[in-house]
């Protein structure tokens, strides 16, 4: 579907994560443009970026957004979970759709290509981690299959991609991605663990996905071929706007263990290769988030258009 028009967001946050965001969306957004980026840093690097690409910027705050004669359609909360907390209110007060990067979890758990369809209520919406972004899915596709009784994730980042905001949410990073695992992803319980690498040269971000899965389900046979499956065009739908994203080798399965609750187990291995707008390439952590933000604000700005034509239609 075509939009009548662009819808115009804000970028509340104007660190690596902000500044990435940016530039995807100028780069590969079909119904969304930029009009704002708000900063707490009238030095910083992505206002400075922002102004030159003729991007509206200010360094005063959430406040000094709302104050504006013409507000956003979309506001990106690219900041911390404490300031998503406190700004998600307003954002709701003022009527303007809010897609929050931070693990703030305000609104519902958000992986657009899992869940998007069935969300009612789409002013606030989160986009859980890196980390979730780049496994829930493939949780959500085992859990498709079989029952998950455990899922555990292990995300391995290079040090040079994680932020202040990155480190100052780790805490909220490893609750919010487990609580998708189980929200999202299907699994009864979840786990989430991150590493932060301090590797020379920068590793490429890495994801080990384990799930307990019934122990017939795991021997070779029909349902284990069904879940194969499943992985692989969860993870394709995924490249479709996040190209680095690849399965390092097969699905592995383990037969069933005592320590496992009886349970048999697959292995998934994802790698995520960033895809350089502003970034480095090692950077995929921070790809992966930005890349389902912005398919996020292009689909539902076209379920926007799409309510309003049934309204016309109605009146």
């Amino acid at each position: 579907m075509t939009v009548t028009r662009k819808k115009t967001a804000a970028i509340v946050g104007s660190g690596n994560i902000g500044t990435d965001l940016m530039f995807k969306i100028m780069r590969r957004s079909q119904n969304v443009e930029v009009k704002y980026m708000i900063g707490i840093d009238p030095n910083s690097d992505g206002l400075a970026r922002a102004a030159r690409l003729g991007v509206t910027v200010s360094a005063e705050g959430v406040d000094w957004l709302l104050a504006q004669d013409e507000l956003p359609d979309f506001v990106f909360e690219c900041t911390s979970a404490k300031a998503h907390a406190a700004n998600a209110d307003k954002y709701k007060a003022a009527g303007i759709h809010a897609i929050d990067l931070t693990p703030a979890a305000v609104g519902p758990y958000l992986a657009p290509v899992v869940n998007l369809d069935s969300l009612t209520d789409v002013m606030n919406v989160n986009m859980i981690t890196c980390a979730g972004q780049a496994t829930t899915p493939i949780v959500a596709a085992v859990s498709s299959v079989v029952p998950v009784d455990y899922a555990e994730i292990v995300a391995s980042i290079a040090s040079k991609s994680a932020g202040p905001g990155t480190r100052a949410n780790v805490d909220e990073f490893t609750e919010t991605t487990a609580k998708a695992l189980e929200v999202i992803g299907g699994a009864k319980r979840g786990k989430a663990i991150i590493i932060i690498n301090p590797v020379e040269p920068p590793m490429i971000m890495r994801n080990t996905i384990y799930c307990a899965i019934p122990a017939e389900a795991a021997e070779p046979g029909q349902t284990q071929d069904a879940i194969r499956t499943a992985i692989d065009e969860a993870a394709a739908k995924i490249r479709d706007y996040v190209p680095g994203y690849e399965l390092r080798v097969e699905p592995q399965f383990d037969t069933a263990r005592e320590d496992w609750n009886g349970n048999g187990r697959v292995g998934v291995w994802v790698q995520v290769k960033g895809a350089a707008d502003y970034l480095p390439e090692y950077a995929g952590n921070l790809d992966i988030i930005t890349a389902a933000a912005t398919r996020t604000a292009d689909l539902l700005a076209e379920r926007i258009d799409a309510a309003a034509e049934t309204i016309g239609a109605n009146a």
